[in-house]
């Protein structure tokens, strides 16, 4: 077996603490107090040569190194301490790993909250057809509501012909006023509502899509998040309630 110089003073204290902290507890202590169990150290050096001894090796500090069993067999290894940047990547990829077992739980669970709250495929399309009657009924609100600033700039043109020839009183200008923003505020959400029903839709198509793959034996959370149109209630409640 190779023999190496062994480290005095300071550098020896550091690698037998090194040695010492990379055993399992029960080891560390037997093998502080002195125990006959033998411990053989093997590395490669930076040069490619292979080293043995029976305490660490000098020339493989800051490399990996083995810690054998009198029959060969691996007892641990003692590695190197990391460099800050290895250190800081390491850190990032643990954030990164923690950060998808978090989102994999989580669609796990939402696809486990699909499959009950949708017992079968007509459960779904009554729950999508619910939330587009709702909207249905903002729309309709909305057409009422134009239908009757419609109405009401009648009357106002109407008062307005008796002022053809000359000005128009500031009362009836700023009723005229108030009827068009008005009227105008109701066209926009209109067309909101209108563009939330192709969304309900769409929100409802990737649920289905979801639910089939499940039923056919997908495992919940394999299939990744569950992206639809809006991560919210199916029916927007803001586009509901302005319009009544």
């Amino acid at each position: 077996m190779k023999q190496l110089h062994r480290p005095t003073g300071f550098q020896a204290l550091a690698l037998c603490a090194l040695a010492l902290a990379c055993l399992p507890p029960a080891q560390a202590q037997r093998n502080a107090k002195g125990s006959s169990t033998t411990m053989i150290y093997s590395c490669t050096t930076a040069d490619g040569r292979r080293v043995t001894s029976d305490r660490l090796i000098a020339e493989c500090i800051g490399l990996e190194q083995r810690v054998l069993n009198r029959d060969g067999t691996v007892r641990t290894v003692v590695t190197p301490p990391l460099s800050s940047d290895d250190a800081a990547r390491k850190e990032a990829q643990e954030r990164r790993a923690a950060a998808e077992r978090l989102a994999r739980q989580e669609a796990a669970r939402r696809d486990r909250n699909l499959l009950t709250r949708y017992g079968d495929e007509s459960a779904h399309q009554r729950a999508r057809e619910a939330a587009l009657e709702t909207v249905r009924q903002a729309i309709a609100a909305s057409e009422a509501r134009l239908a009757e600033l419609a109405a009401d700039r009648k009357k106002l043109e109407i008062e307005a012909e008796f002022y053809k020839h000359k000005a128009m009183p500031p009362k009836l200008r700023e009723a005229f006023d108030a009827n068009e923003a008005s009227a105008e505020a109701q066209r926009a959400l209109s067309t909101t509502q209108k563009a939330e029903l192709d969304r309900v839709n769409r929100h409802y198509d990737v649920e289905l899509d979801r639910l089939k793959k499940l039923r056919a034996g997908a495992e919940p959370g394999s299939l990744g998040p569950l992206v639809t149109s809006t991560a919210g209630t199916p029916v927007s409640p803001a586009l509901v309630s302005a319009a009544r």
